[in-house]
Order: structure tokens, then C-alpha cells, then sequence
């Protein structure tokens, strides 16, 4: 196999080739289609983990499969989240709250991840995807959509959404909300006038710059920007009772604001990772079959180049490697 591998944290990843990985017992191996790269894959080659594959969007088709396995067949189009496992005995596993599992693994962080053309993954923790569907389109349901959906979730039944940052997952997100007949406001970086057409051309009612209050009051925001500046400014924009969800897994820090900012009821929330049923009810859900990513697909040995592209903002929807 080959892989673009962290060798040293904030050097590039590095092309090599490595021995074919087995499958061990309860694991899938997939030959790779296709990986998204996400932010959070920013923050994991920025890191202190050396000698890691990161991708935690991976498709791919099973082409060996480890003892103990029942239920999968070699062929079938599996995806591998950011999510890799659990302890299970955890009071949180225990709760039905894997995503809050003491020690978890992580896809591509503390496991090695999809930027390659194979990956070695727990069959439990697998999604089954649709074999007639373009898997460069599925890759960034893999990431972006999970923590879309399970954002949406948090954010409750409002009518009036904003979204505070345009890129992979909140471009997932509109197309979800609008489906529930939601009203959504997009809210993007000042002058990027490119990514406030793009979200009016997906149903955004408006968009405009962080910074400025949306001609209504919203229900509930949440924050894609990984801007803890912005949590104000979302405080600010929604309506009494109304919610604020923090999608990210980093964020910089959130200034001092004002008590009033919070009083009437608001709530401030943060999602962490995803669990195997957010997976299963998001590609069970009606409007998640008619999802278009938009996407800037990259060769596997361009890695570098699209984490740059990511990083400079040059990306507009997702970035997806292809082996």
C-alpha cells in the first residue's frame, strides 16, 4: 500500500510505501475511493503525534475482512468516520454516549486514517454506503455531515437558523434544513462575497458577514468557525430561548461578553465527535439521500497541497483526495 504519512509534526506528509496491512479480529480492510480533508486533520498534522495517516472521511470498498466479522461481504462500499472505537464499559458508553467515551480512538489521530489506498478499520464502527453513488460525493458525509447533523440536532426545532462559517459541513447543513423547510442565514468571513453567493444559491434567505445582525432574530445558530469571537456575536443574533451550538472540536478562545448576551434562557453548546447512531440515522434520513457536496478533488500524493488550500481558504465546499 501507499499513504501519505505525518512523519514529524508540521512537516509535510511524506509518500511511502508500506507493508499491506491485515485485517485483525472484529476489522475490515477497505481499498480506499476516496478521503475528505477536514480541519480537523489542520489541527492533527499540526500536532504531537508523529508517524500517523490522518483522513477520517474514508470510502471504500472491503477487500478483506478479519475473524469474527458477520454481516459484510467482500465488495460492499463501507465508510470509515472519525469515531474508530470505544471502550464500551464506560459510564458514557454505558449512557448510549460513545461520543463522550473515556478512551476512544479516532480515525486518522490514534489510528492510522484514509489518506491511503488501504485503511484497516473496526467493522463496528463502519457505515454502510450505497454502491451506485459517486464516493468523491460521499466523503464529506463522512465528517462534515455527521457533525452537521448532529449540530442540527442540538440546535432544536427553530425555523430560523444561522450559520456561522460556510465551508464543508455547513454546506452539507443548509440542504438538510432547507429540506425541514427551515429558513437559514449564513454568515461568512466580511468581504467573501463568493461563499455568501454560494450559500444563497443552496437557500440561505441572506447572507452577510459575521459581524452584522441578520435581519431576524434566529432560533439557534450554530458555529462552524472555529472563531470563539463569533459565539458573541451568535448570542447576539439569536432570540430569547433561543441556542447556540459550537460544531467544532477546537475553537480560539471565547472573549468576555456581557450577561445579557446569555440571560432570557439562551444556551450555549458544544458538540464533541459523533456517535454510530447519529451515522445510522443520518444516511436513513429522507433528505440526506439528495444531498450534492460540492467538492475540489485531489490526487492521494497532493495531500499537502489540498490541507494548504484548506488552510488558506481556498477550498470552496470540501476537498476530497482521490488514490
Amino acid at each position: 500500500m501507499h499513504a501519505m504519512v505525518l512523519n514529524k509534526p508540521g512537516e509535510p506528509l511524506a509518500w511511502q510505501a508500506l507493508p499491506d496491512p491485515v485485517p485483525g479480529v472484529g476489522e475490515l480492510r477497505l481499498q480506499v475511493e476516496a478521503c475528505g480533508v477536514c480541519r480537523t486533520d489542520l489541527h492533527v498534522v499540526d500536532g504531537e503525534l508523529p508517524h500517523i495517516i490522518p483522513g477520517h472521511e474514508c470510502v471504500g470498498i472491503v477487500d478483506a475482512i478479519g475473524a469474527g466479522v458477520l454481516g459484510v461481504a467482500i465488495g460492499e462500499r463501507m465508510g470509515v468516520p472519525w469515531l474508530g472505537d470505544t471502550c464500551g464499559h464506560c459510564q458514557y458508553c454505558r449512557e448510549e454516549r460513545e461520543n463522550l467515551c473515556d478512551a476512544p480512538v479516532f480515525t486518522g489521530y490514534t489510528r492510522p486514517g484514509g489518506y491511503a489506498t488501504h485503511i484497516i478499520a473496526k467493522a463496528d464502527y463502519c457505515v454502510r454506503l450505497p454502491r451506485n453513488a459517486d464516493p468523491v460525493a460521499l466523503a464529506p458525509l463522512l465528517c462534515a455531515g455527521l457533525i452537521g447533523w448532529r449540530c442540527l440536532n442540538k440546535a432544536g426545532l427553530g425555523q430560523r437558523l444561522g450559520l456561522y462559517g460556510f465551508g464543508a459541513a455547513a454546506h452539507i447543513v443548509i440542504q438538510v434544513a432547507r429540506k425541514q423547510r427551515r429558513e437559514v442565514y449564513a454568515f461568512t468571513r466580511a468581504g467573501d462575497a463568493a461563499a455568501q453567493a454560494f450559500a444563497r444559491s443552496l437557500g440561505a434567505v441572506w447572507a452577510g458577514a459575521s459581524e452584522e445582525a441578520p435581519p431576524n432574530l434566529l432560533d439557534a445558530a450554530i458555529l462552524f468557525a472555529p472563531v470563539g469571537a463569533l459565539v458573541p456575536l451568535a448570542l447576539r443574533a439569536v432570540k430569547k430561548g433561543g441556542r447556540v451550538v459550537c460544531g467544532g472540536i477546537h475553537m480560539s478562545d471565547i472573549p468576555s461578553f456581557p450577561y445579557r448576551l446569555l440571560w432570557e434562557e439562551r444556551e450555549l453548546l458544544s458538540v464533541a465527535n459523533l456517535t454510530r447512531a447519529d451515522a445510522r440515522d443520518f444516511f436513513a434520513e429522507d433528505a440526506c439521500h439528495d444531498i450534492h457536496t460540492s467538492t475540489c478533488v485531489y490526487p492521494l500524493e497532493h495531500a499537502n497541497r489540498a490541507l494548504a488550500d484548506l488552510r488558506d481558504g481556498r477550498v470552496s465546499g470540501a476537498a476530497v483526495l482521490r488514490p
